[in-house]
């Protein structure tokens, strides 16, 4: 298992941050080469963010800066150690009424609003035009071996670590924002092995689905949609992670009008405005 997934729904307590902004931060890392990268990005990704003197006034540019900060400093550690590993990531971070959702690779985070898919990014693939012409302008190719490669190797075009793939596999994320109204319903953070085989509009469906049957709990939603992929064929490390915005009986109740009140399946916490920790499924490789 090479996954690795971070939830920190009391982010400005874990760092000593006194603005007024409430901040709750969820990521998933999807490694491969082996965990040391996926592990060193989930320990320091966050950090790297906290520690940018931007954050409060550009949270995507301290985002964008925490992936490449993240990515030297494990370039470095990998040399030292001879490492080969990478890993891709996508992380959101919740400040007061603003998502920002930021990534390397093809790891995604969508949003669900009203029960319908807002699409939050585009993954990074070696097949995607502006992808391909970055990689061939400096001197790399891209070929199709069962899938699109980057020089023949890697699947994805961007990535912490990677050592022996810079530049051709990049450093540098990407970013978007989006203002929250209150009728949002949750977050679903995941890796290439559920999204490879369960479509963007499919989730609402499973989610429903569960809370339907489990009467408007939250619990182990994520291990129903790990069982889904896994049912549909996936043999990849697989890791989903859900962030309930709105309480999860009123999304079976086919409610309508959020309050508000930002909420995640698990325990309670003081956040934006009240964001305890996601429901998070990771199981083991086939």
């Amino acid at each position: 298992m090479e996954d690795r997934h971070v939830s920190l729904p009391s982010f400005n307590q874990l760092f000593g941050l006194s603005d007024p902004v409430n901040r709750a931060y969820f990521a998933v890392f999807d490694g491969h080469g082996g965990v040391d990268a996926a592990r060193y990005a989930a320990v320091h990704v966050h950090t790297n963010a906290a520690r940018q003197p931007e954050l409060p006034t550009d949270p995507e540019g301290a985002l964008r800066e925490a992936f490449r900060r993240t990515d030297q400093m494990f370039l470095r550690k990998a040399k030292r150690e001879r490492l080969q590993s990478g890993t891709t990531g996508v992380c959101a971070l919740i400040a007061g009424a603003t998502l920002h959702v930021a990534w390397l690779g093809d790891s995604q985070v969508i949003l669900v609003q009203q029960g319908q898919v807002v699409k939050l990014m585009e993954p990074h693939r070696p097949e995607r035009q502006d992808e391909k012409a970055r990689i061939e302008a400096l001197g790399g190719f891209v070929s199709h071996m069962d899938c699109w490669r980057v020089n023949g190797t890697l699947a994805v075009s961007r990535a912490i670590g990677d050592v022996f793939q810079k530049p051709y596999v990049s450093g540098e994320a990407d970013a978007a924002s989006r203002a929250l109204t209150g009728s949002e319903d949750y977050l679903l953070l995941a890796c290439d092995g559920f999204f490879d085989v369960v479509p963007h509009q499919e989730v609402v469906g499973l989610v429903q689905s569960h809370l339907t049957r489990q009467q408007g709990s939250g619990l182990r939603v994520a291990e129903e949609l790990v069982a889904a992929a896994r049912e549909r064929g996936s043999h990849d490390n697989i890791t989903v992670m859900v962030v309930f915005l709105r309480d999860p009986q009123e999304l079976r109740e086919g409610g309508n009008q959020g309050e508000g009140d930002p909420q995640a399946e698990g325990r309670r916490q003081d956040l934006p405005s009240s964001l305890p920790e996601p429901e998070t499924q990771a199981p083991p490789r086939s």
